[in-house]
């Protein structure tokens, strides 16, 4: 009996002391790039206030952009490892700095508008060819003017039918206030914002006019070669947010004015309702699915394809790249084949 006392005891000793050395172990510095007070950015929010970064031995850094155009272009000087983007800057950065997509952050179809002004709404959803000749607002080469040309080819008319004029997200909210403008193609949150300070109306989605806008998990290939397991944890790390967030709304909402709060933005609790109802998020069994080429061409491909072939008309790129040579699972597989990363991305409580 002593001598199962002892080894009890000792077993026990043995395992505190190894929980306490991983406790104690250093974090893995990791930096972390986004656009603040943004849907599918939340996540990285989500995590540092419940400390989930340092559960998978992660440290993160992070560096926060206006837009994805800058954010890529600090990709050439290592400002940052991974992050979150939209789907023009994740092709772009390939393009030029050979940055890999590895994951989904949002399907963004519903939440890139054409948006109206509360004086002209009635006419053009009456009558939306009448949109011909008129100007429209919106931020060039991003995936609101991709939703805007989606709209207009809906209405039977192209960029070449209406005057556009290129504008920062902030100016074009401006002009609406303001009654400068009548059309404007905005994104999430932004569109709430028009709508609850400017009466401006929603006229037509990009997933209204069969546009899918994909927001992208992206990486500096030099580091996830380097840094695979990073990379995995990093996006177990924001798979286990929106697990969290999906099953925990309440608490996610408190959490998610919090963020858009710090970033400026200011909406009512409804529009942050709308958020999560209209951005489709994706589990890691989703992911790998849409990452799936075992048939062929896989979702991923088709939907940055299209983002890529838009780009190549605006004359921001010059070839259109097959997915194959950007857009990789081997990330997302590391997760799902690792039985800790897979449990945690999947952990909802």
């Amino acid at each position: 009996m002593k001598t199962f006392l002892r080894n009890t005891l000792l077993g026990t000793l043995v395992a505190s002391a190894t929980l306490c050395a991983q406790a104690q172990a250093p974090l893995t510095e990791i930096k972390v790039s986004y656009q603040p007070a943004l849907y599918w950015s939340l996540p990285f929010f989500v995590a540092a206030e419940k400390n989930w970064w340092a559960e998978v031995g992660l440290k993160p850094v992070f560096s926060i952009f206006p837009a994805g155009v800058p954010q890529m272009a600090a990709a050439a000087a290592k400002s940052w490892d991974v992050g979150g983007t939209g789907s023009v800057p994740a092709v772009l950065g390939h393009m030029r700095f050979g940055i890999k997509t590895i994951g989904l952050t949002n399907d963004e179809s519903d939440a890139n508008t054409l948006m109206v002004s509360k004086e002209m709404a009635d006419q053009f959803s009456k009558n939306p060819a009448s949109i011909k000749g008129q100007t429209i607002l919106l931020t060039s080469n991003s995936t609101g003017d991709f939703a805007v040309q989606a709209c207009l080819k809906k209405y039977g008319l192209t960029k070449q039918d209406v005057m556009i004029k290129n504008m920062g997200q902030s100016e074009i909210i401006s002009a609406l206030a303001s009654g400068g403008a009548n059309l404007a193609g905005l994104w999430a949150p932004n569109t709430y914002s028009v709508e609850e300070k400017a009466g401006a109306v929603q006229l037509c989605s990009g997933k209204d006019g069969g546009a899918i806008v994909p927001g992208a998990l992206v990486a500096r290939s030099e580091y996830a070669e380097q840094n695979p397991e990073e990379v995995a944890k990093f996006l177990a790390v924001y798979l286990r947010a929106w697990s969290w967030m999906n099953a925990n709304r309440p608490e996610a909402l408190v959490m998610m004015r919090k963020f858009y709060e710090q970033g400026g933005v200011n909406v009512s609790d409804a529009s942050l309702q709308k958020e999560f109802a209209k951005r489709p998020t994706f589990s890691l069994e989703q992911q790998l699915a849409h990452m799936d080429r075992s048939r062929g061409t896989s979702d991923m491909d088709s939907w940055f394809g299209q983002i890529a072939t838009f780009m190549r008309g605006t004359g921001a790129i010059n070839t259109t790249p097959p997915g194959t040579d950007y857009i990789t699972d081997v990330y997302m597989k590391r997760v799902n084949t690792n039985p800790k990363l897979r449990e945690f991305a999947n952990r909802s409580q």
